[in-house]
């Protein structure tokens, strides 16, 4: 990264703060209040006149197979819906059907959808054009698929407003565009209007999304997984944000999520989807008081909370997918509460004041219950595995760790956690070798290490193994996944062919992979099993250190419970691991100690239980405090 770049990208970290750290939006010589104080989640009212209507939509692949079927509910303005189930249950499908499209292959073959009486699904390409955007619009998980790397900050949004409305003067444009800024909390300076995508942080950038969403005053808003990969302090100013400007300009909002702990932070009512069906409608207070449903007790009993240390239950098996659902209840495969009933399908029905569910045995009790853990394990003392001393690091010549230490027992969980930017990442892949110019001392196994992984020693080189973020772009598409494993046994230990082999379906086996997917390429694997891949890959070299660069941060939430206890199941035989995370609640989970960043600098480290129940340092207690929590009662103020 160049120096200029380097200053941007620090510009942009400064811009964040302001924004975070005071009450008040820092905007070029002036300050802007917020329009209204931000307010908890409002009473969902069924009675309300709705400003969007779906109606039994059914959405086809090819042969008739169908996506989501029997999809039917209604929004009033300024409320916020969410739509919560596991990957491949249907929720992006019907987001993306709001604004009547469907993915390659798919169509949408019934239903209607209805926003402000205007029948969005009989509506030709010209009259879908008119809409989107302006009477609908969209935000995406990722700003970087639909923000134009090649194009400004400030062209985005004329070009937006010049399309739907033709009759504004670029002077009306521009004070389109400072207003909007303002409401989302960016910056309306001239040179920050002006960047690139590429030049804004991650919060930033999902922000121009949320203004390039509201510039037009949609009528509807569809968010589909937009704080996925943000940390918690930006993920808690993205909700703050939308659900001001929903309130503000009455605008109705569906959400779409696999997490229920971020969708508590937000919506009024809960939309839960299993295989392509509603299995639970409620409003928000009753789904998380008392949830019916067995598959929403499931998702609940697998949530990690940064207030409490959870046995977090993983829901066993899989979600069927299009054209292999089974008869009857789609859940009852991996349902605990499965009768002879269940080979018939339930129908929605109203069970209490507005909620509803679909199953058989909701009397028969809880399918699954979150419990809180026994006190947390304690790593007997003893020499360390890996010890960091006074480690500094630089962008060019910009400096952006500052004289970090800390210590890493044998069997132990250490956490490092921090607001993006913060230097997390770049301390892990410092300490795997791969880092830009760092300086100081590593000590592993009471050996000083080289900062480049080539110039180790090569029998300390696969004690040290990196889980990334992204399985998907860490395993190569092209080889399978047998290959992966016994490419990085034979380079490493030499072994023969049939050896390797061996080895490496003893792995599979060890993280809970069928043998069968030896021969399975990557982008036939879901994401949790092409998570546990990269797992396996790693553990074949034989690593004494695990170091896992927020690889939970993107899987459901029953994903991440298995992949959360597979870690713990591996560090109780010994391994150590470095957890890199913006989620306090995973922390809580599956660390023994935590270290907090804060701008590359260590502000505070020590036992997790502690450090979260008694945070001392003003960012800690801000970071626990933005952090969703189903037991916000038990936090410690900020």
């Amino acid at each position: 990264m160049s120096v200029s770049g380097t200053l941007t990208k620090i510009q942009s970290v400064q811009d964040d703060l302001a924004v975070l750290n005071n009450s008040r939006i820092l905007v070029s010589d002036r300050s802007v209040e917020h329009a209204q104080p931000i307010t908890q989640p409002t009473r969902f009212d069924a009675h309300k006149k709705s400003l969007l209507t779906v109606e039994n939509l059914r959405i086809e692949l090819e042969k008739g197979i169908d996506v989501v079927s029997d999809i039917s509910f209604k929004l009033a303005q300024g409320e916020i819906l969410g739509l919560v189930g596991e990957s491949g249950s249907g929720k992006s499908t019907i987001a993306s059907a709001l604004l009547s499209h469907a993915r390659a292959g798919a169509k949408i073959v019934g239903g209607k959808i209805t926003v402000e009486g205007i029948d969005i699904l009989s509506l030709k390409e010209d009259g879908l054009r008119k809409i989107r955007g302006r009477l609908v619009a969209h935000v995406s998980q990722d700003p970087a698929t639909s923000l134009n790397p090649l194009l400004r900050v400030s062209t985005h949004l004329h070009e937006l407003v010049s399309a739907h409305e033709p009759s504004l003067s670029k002077a009306q444009r521009e004070e389109r565009i400072l207003s909007v800024f303002e409401d989302v909390g960016l910056p309306t300076r001239k040179e920050f209007i002006e960047r690139f995508p590429h030049q804004l942080s991650g919060g930033q950038q999902q922000r121009v999304q949320l203004a390039l969403a509201f510039i037009l005053r949609p009528r509807l808003i569809v968010l589909d997984e937009p704080t996925t990969a943000l940390d918690v302090t930006t993920q808690s100013l993205v909700l703050k944000t939308i659900r001001n400007l929903c309130q503000r300009y009455g605008v109705a909002a569906v959400y779409v999520s696999h997490d229920l702990a971020v969708v508590q932070e937000l919506v009024d009512h809960i939309v839960v989807l299993y295989a392509g069906r509603v299995v639970e409608s409620a409003p928000l207070a009753q789904v998380f008081a008392q949830p019916i449903h067995p598959y929403t007790q499931g998702l609940l009993a697998a949530i990690p909370d940064i207030a409490q240390r959870r046995l977090l239950q993983p829901i066993p098996g899989q979600a069927p997918s299009p054209g292999t659902r089974p008869e009857g209840c789609s859940f009852a495969e991996r349902c605990p509460l499965r009768s002879e009933q269940c080979q018939q399908t339930p129908a929605l029905h109203l069970v209490s004041d507005q909620h509803h569910s679909a199953c058989w045995n909701i009397q028969r009790g809880p399918a699954f219950i979150s419990r809180e853990a026994e006190t947390q394990r304690v790593v007997q003392r003893g020499e360390a595995l890996l010890e960091v001393s006074n480690l500094n690091a630089y962008y060019g010549k910009h400096q952006v760790v500052f004289d970090a230490s800390f210590a890493l027992k044998k069997g132990e969980c250490l956490a490092l956690v921090g607001e993006s930017g913060s230097g997390k990442t770049t301390i892990a892949r410092a300490l795997a070798g791969v880092g830009e110019h760092s300086t100081g001392q590593i000590f592993f196994q009471q050996k000083e290490l080289e900062f480049v992984a080539r110039a180790r020693a090569p029998e300390l080189r696969h004690q040290i193994q990196y889980i990334f973020q992204n399985p998907y772009r860490a395993l190569n598409p092209r080889h399978k996944v047998g290959n992966i494993l016994v490419d990085a046994l034979q380079h490493f230990f030499k072994l023969s062919y049939k050896e390797a082999e061996r080895r490496a379906k003893d792995t599979l086996q060890k993280v809970s992979l069928q043998s069968d997917l030896f021969h399975a390429y990557p982008r036939e694997l879901s994401g949790g099993e092409r998570q546990r891949v990269a797992i396996a890959r790693a553990l074949v070299c034989e690593p004494q250190l695990l170091i896992c660069d927020e690889i939970t941060s993107a899987l459901d939430v029953s994903v991440q419970a298995n992949i959360l206890s597979l870690l713990r199941d591996l560090q109780a035989d010994g391994l150590s691991m470095l957890f890199v995370t913006h989620d306090l609640g995973v922390v809580r989970a599956v660390a023994d100690s935590v270290v907090v960043l804060h701008r590359g600098k260590i502000v505070e480290q020590g036992q997790v239980d502690d450090l979260l129940d008694h945070p001392r340092d003003d960012y800690t207690r801000k970071l626990v405090s933005h952090s969703p929590s189903r037991f916000k009662h038990l936090l410690p103020e900020a």
